[in-house]
Parts: C-alpha cells; sequence; structure tokens
C-alpha cells in the first residue's frame, strides 16, 4: 500500500475542510452582511480546487486501498457537511500507520 498516497488524502482532506469552514462562517458573512462579495469569489474558487483534489485521491485510495462502497461514500458525505473531513482524516489516519 501507498503510504505517501494516503498521507496526500488526509492533508488535502483537512485543507478543504479547512476552505469549507473558511467559506461557510467567514466570507459568506462577509458577503451578506459586510457587502464584500470578493470574499466568496476567491474563497470559493480556492475551495473548488481542493474539493476537486479531495474527489481526484478519493479515487486513487480507493483504488490503492480497495475502499469498499460504504467507506467511500462516507468520505464523500465528509466532504459535504462542516467539520466532516476532520473526522475523516482521523479515521484514515489509522491506515497510514
Amino acid at each position: 500500500m501507498d503510504q505517501n498516497l494516503l498521507n496526500q488524502f488526509r492533508k488535502i482532506a483537512f485543507w478543504e475542510g479547512v476552505s469549507f469552514i473558511v467559506l461557510m462562517f467567514v466570507a459568506m458573512p462577509l458577503k451578506y452582511w459586510a457587502g464584500f462579495p470578493l470574499a466568496v469569489k476567491y474563497t470559493g474558487w480556492a475551495h473548488g480546487i481542493l474539493f476537486v483534489m479531495y474527489g481526484i485521491w478519493l479515487l486513487r485510495v480507493k483504488e490503492a486501498y480497495a475502499w469498499n462502497l460504504k467507506r467511500q461514500a462516507a468520505a464523500m458525505i465528509a466532504a459535504l457537511l462542516p467539520f466532516g473531513t476532520f473526522i475523516l482524516e482521523k479515521k484514515t489516519k489509522y491506515y497510514a500507520e
């Protein structure tokens, strides 16, 4: 098994989660309450790139570690929930050791 691949996935999951939290709890309020739409534009752009990277690395990890459909679905759902990727990142830490 490729430990480097899983560690890359864990890092991407962490930063995807950070970008999602910043987008939801910093950039969105700045847009709607402070009239600063550029916060969402740039944060959303970064989050979009990280989300796509997350999906690509999820497919790579699925193949390398033979993740079943349940684990794959849980990983995708984690990316859609605030703080979900942080929980996933901690759970996948045990596979990397």
